[in-house]
């Protein structure tokens, strides 16, 4: 009796065991919206975007030694005024234009938090124009993901506003300030929108 069951149980049970061979020629699935992805924060711990889903973000790269570093202070400013509305200023340091982000993330975050009081998420430094580009800023700056916002980044401290659904909706120059009239008045409509 035990032998026939045996006999019927364990192919059944052969074929659980085996893995899924996902073919070479598979792609791999194309990110969508800015949630799709996974970063390193400054601490270098990975951190899933989509923990972002139904939030506002504003996506900056920074730099401690340019001429726009004090804006750091109204990013801080508008992440306080907005945090509990579900807004997010999220950071990515890096040193492609005119080399003013050299130093490793341990100094990055010391200086942010000690000359600015930064309380809004940092990121690792990371490559946001040319050769060895982040993928996240690849997706941002693709014509194939919006063409109205799409093209290089310019300078340090250009900036992308991300609706609750993880949509580029809005792009603003390093020289536009985070407090501008014309960068809170966009906060504000998304934030008006329903999660």
């Amino acid at each position: 009796m035990f032998d026939r069951i045996a006999l019927l149980i364990l192919p059944a049970l052969a074929l659980l065991c085996v893995p899924r061979v996902v073919p070479a020629d598979e792609p791999a699935k194309k990110p969508t919206t800015v949630l799709d992805f996974s970063v390193k924060n400054i601490d270098g711990k990975d951190v899933d975007l989509s923990r972002f889903k139904g939030e506002v973000l504003l996506i900056v790269n920074t730099a401690s030694q340019c001429g726009y570093t004090p804006q750091y202070q109204g990013m801080e400013a508008i992440f306080e005024k907005h945090k509990g509305r579900g807004f997010e200023v999220l950071a990515f340091p890096a040193n492609e234009f005119g080399h003013q982000e050299p130093g490793a993330d341990s100094e990055i975050k010391s200086f942010c938090t000690t000359k600015f009081n930064v309380t809004f998420p940092l990121f690792a430094k990371i490559v946001v124009k040319g050769k060895g580009i982040h993928p996240l800023y690849q997706f941002l700056t693709s014509p194939e993901t919006d063409p109205h916002h799409a093209g290089p980044i310019p300078w340090n401290f250009a900036k992308f506003l991300v609706n609750r659904k993880g949509e580029v909706i809005a792009r603003f120059q390093p020289e536009d300030e985070p407090e501008s009239e014309k960068v809170t008045t966009a906060i504000e409509a998304a934030l008006a929108q329903p999660k």
